[in-house]
């Protein structure tokens, strides 16, 4: 048996998968780096906003909310594309490719062909 963070992985599982505990690794990584960033600028936003608290007098629980949810976003954002780095890092370790995160490409619009007039008669430009 393997030890994957709390549970245990069959060794038949992780023979089949050898990227599992580098990918498990990666998505602890993740989350720390998430969990970090909620509370190192809770606490930075709270203290930036008590500085200018004689600039822009309000109450404590703004004080509080406003670091709070701009953290929470922050940390979503920073948990999200490090979760989206262990995707790739997993994809490479299963199938040996690099996943392609480009935009697709539109196909360009086909010009008509044919006179340019209307079925009424009309030129088109």
């Amino acid at each position: 048996m393997v030890n994957l963070g709390l549970t245990k992985v069959d060794d038949a599982i992780a023979a089949k998968h050898p990227g599992l505990e580098s990918y498990a690794a990666c998505q602890s990584h993740a989350f720390m780096k998430g969990t970090g960033t909620l509370a190192f600028g809770t606490a930075a936003l709270f203290a930036i906003q008590k500085a200018l608290q004689r600039k822009l007098p309000y109450p404590l629980q703004w004080n509080v909310l406003i670091s709070v949810v701009v953290s929470s976003v922050g940390s979503y954002a920073v948990t999200r594309w490090e979760s989206q780095k262990c995707s790739d890092l997993w994809l490479l370790l299963e199938t040996g490719k690099v996943p392609d995160r480009s935009p697709p490409q539109a196909p360009e619009p086909e010009k008509p062909k044919g006179s340019g007039k209307t079925k009424y008669g009309d030129v088109m430009e």
